[in-house]
């Protein structure tokens, strides 16, 4: 069993994934804000690969991913992100990446690194369910989670076929377009998440959008099992390039209020 999968065995609330993009604004920030999500509450630390041209992303963690490629940002220094972080923890990790990477840097190889770095769970963006399987099985052979994306527009063949294949959890996309703060949740959205925890028991953790502690409850009452936020952490990870002293202090008062959202949320009270 994953530690993801323990993980999510183990909580009767919703759990709280926090992601940061490696290397930016520069490893150490990066470094000292994985800790302190984790120690403010996230259950899961979710990494962006840096990549040139990441079209899932809105212009908040674009900036990030061009800002980390300009600092020397590359792929051994992300699997050193995930070492220095697995030093001192064990919470999960998950690396978020484009299909380039693996491509550029050997399948196999990928996931071997990765596994040796402490990685859990690997999700590639933009791989199709259908070209998936070299992955996939280098994944498995590592131990690692193979995590797949999932949208209100996936029809439902390829839903099935995404159910299939996933392990870990699934990341829901709660709105069509890119990633980017969001300050409401649409009843589109609530129904989505209803619809796909009626065909699956695997995890469902969504993010797109996700930025408030108050949008944990109506998540969980439709039958989320996490909440993901990007955005909003890199944001605040953002203003230390302006020298803002107060960012470390913002980032994880804000990672408390989402942990303490969650820990509203058992199970027992989900409408």
């Amino acid at each position: 069993m994953s530690r993801i999968d323990q993980l999510f065995g183990s909580l009767d609330r919703p759990a709280f994934i926090a992601y940061l993009v490696a290397g930016y604004p520069d490893f150490e920030t990066s470094l000292s804000a994985s800790g302190a999500l984790i120690d403010a509450g996230a259950d899961i630390l979710e990494i962006g690969v840096p990549f040139s041209d990441p079209l899932a992303d809105g212009p908040t963690i674009q900036r990030a991913h061009q800002s980390a490629l300009e600092g020397g940002m590359t792929q051994n220094g992300v699997f050193n992100l995930v070492k220095e972080v697995r030093r001192d923890y064990t919470t999960p990790v998950v690396l978020l990446a484009y299909a380039n990477h693996l491509i550029a840097r050997g399948i196999s190889r990928f996931y071997e690194d990765a596994a040796a770095a402490g990685v859990d769970g690997v999700l590639v963006v933009d791989m199709p369910p259908e070209e998936c399987e070299e992955a996939r099985l280098n994944a498995e052979k590592n131990a690692i989670d193979q995590i797949f994306i999932i949208a209100p527009t996936t029809r439902d063949h390829r839903r099935d076929m995404i159910l299939q294949k996933s392990a870990g959890f699934l990341y829901l996309v709660s709105v069509l377009g890119v990633t980017g703060v969001r300050h409401r949740l649409s009843p589109e959205t609530l129904a989505f998440v209803r619809d796909l925890r009626s065909h699956t028991p695997v995890p469902l953790a969504v993010g797109f959008g996700i930025s408030s502690p108050d949008h944990v409850m109506p998540l969980a009452g439709a039958g989320a099992d996490a909440v993901i936020v990007g955005s909003g952490i890199v944001d605040i990870i953002g203003r230390s390039i302006a020298g803002q002293p107060s960012a470390h202090d913002e980032l994880a008062a804000f990672a408390r209020d989402m942990r303490e959202a969650c820990n509203n949320c058992s199970k027992m009270n989900r409408s």
